[in-house]
């Protein structure tokens, strides 16, 4: 009988225990819950901007028309033949597209359309290494040999290569002396194995001073390979195409030469098919296609945490040069500039292979230009002219909005 109560209560025990560990697992997987969404509202929590008064529906339908008259301009005139999206205040004021995607099957463009992004490129590759930084795989400062143990150039830290302060040559010239056949597309690690064995001369040595740099960030993903153990390719479907739903952005493969509708074809300034060669293989400088539709989710994203926090963006935005004499600074892919109403913007313009890019954000008041054409002849030059329509010069004798909102409160 004594032995039968023991087994009872034996029994009970286990039984009270098990209802108390699952009853504390669930709790923990609650918790886990609630901070998971506290995360991910955290992230997804979009930097405001206050919309003045004067921006009203009819503002922003006015804005857009005389953007289209600019625009078509272009278009009949300086031969501009791409795609257009101008953002204020987060939303799309005009949205366009003028021209052919291919010459020669008269295919036209619509803003669906991917382009060769160029050097606009370099933003996406500068943000996958903030992303691998917030990781803990890397730091800015770490030297290139942690992750290229053959790149034999002391010095040269990642720093230096998002900023373009390494000094290094060109590896778009030295390529062309050194690859046997031109015939064979170059690979990132090809070029690796060329500066291994060959040894450029460096420009310069690193930090003497800004020197733009392709060969930098083609290494810059060369090391997101090494420092996250997959392609840089699908580093950036998996971490940023993916997430943010750009579903019509991808990084060069030779099936881009066969697409027709979905991709423009890259021509020539007199309008003639401009076809990839051995070095559109090489990614990280250049080598993305998107459209300005994905652009703009791409614009959005920056306004939130999605991918990094803002604490990290903002050194991207914070600029290298250590003079400060200059009209322009560099941060980490992106060019920074003051525009004609005193507000700071970052850009970057692209030119490769038959293709001219251009894209701008005005963080102030979160306004965007971007622009994709895949017709280099020049036309392009005139963007400071729309830049002029959206950021006008301000009379220093004009009151600004501010000061207009407090006088219309004291009458009211």
């Amino acid at each position: 009988m004594a032995i039968h109560k023991k087994v009872q209560s034996t029994i009970f025990s286990l039984i009270f225990s098990f209802c108390f560990l699952v009853l504390f697992s669930c709790q923990d997987a609650q918790k886990d819950k609630q901070e998971s969404r506290a995360e991910i509202e955290q992230r997804d929590e979009r930097e405001k901007v206050v919309i003045p008064a004067s921006f009203t529906a009819a503002k922003a339908q006015q804005m857009g028309h005389q953007l289209d008259s600019i625009f078509t301009y272009l278009h009949k005139r300086k031969g501009f033949n791409g795609t257009v999206l101008v953002t204020k205040y987060d939303q799309v004021i005009y949205k366009g597209a003028f021209g052919y995607s291919d010459f020669t099957g008269k295919d036209t463009l619509n803003t669906k359309t991917a382009f060769q992004l160029a050097s606009v490129s370099k933003q996406f590759t500068a943000m996958a290494i903030m992303m691998l930084k917030e990781q803990g795989k890397l730091q800015y400062d770490d030297s290139v040999q942690q992750y290229i143990p053959n790149f034999p150039y002391n010095g040269v830290t990642i720093r230096h290569l998002l900023t373009h302060r390494s000094g290094l040559s060109n590896y778009t010239y030295f390529s062309d002396e050194l690859w046997p056949d031109r015939k064979v597309p170059i690979t990132n690690e090809d070029v690796l194995d060329l500066m291994a064995e060959h040894q450029p001369p460096v420009y310069l040595q690193p930090d003497t001073r800004f020197n733009y740099s392709n060969t930098g960030y083609a290494l810059l993903a060369s090391i997101v390979t090494k420092a996250s153990g997959m392609p840089f390719a699908t580093f950036m479907q998996q971490h940023i195409f993916g997430p943010l739903k750009m579903k019509n952005t991808f990084t060069f493969s030779p099936d881009v030469a066969t697409m027709t509708g979905k991709v423009a074809t890259g021509h020539t300034g007199g309008r003639r098919k401009r076809w990839p060669d051995y070095l559109d293989t090489v990614l990280g400088d250049k080598g993305m296609y998107s459209t300005v539709d994905d652009l703009y989710k791409w614009d959005q994203a920056l306004y939130t945490q999605q991918l990094v926090k803002r604490e990290t963006l903002k050194e991207a935005f914070a600029g290298s040069r250590k003079d400060k004499k200059g009209d322009e600074d560099y941060g980490f892919g992106w060019r920074i500039k003051q525009v004609d109403n005193g507000d700071t913007v970052v850009y970057h313009a692209g030119l490769w292979h038959g293709y001219t890019t251009y894209l701008l954000r005005n963080p102030k008041d979160h306004s965007a230009l971007i622009v994709l054409s895949n017709v280099p002849n020049g036309s392009l030059r005139y963007l400071k002219d729309v830049q002029q329509f959206m950021y006008p010069e301000q009379d220093k004798d004009a009151p600004t909005e501010a000061a207009k909102n407090k006088l219309a409160a004291t009458q009211n």
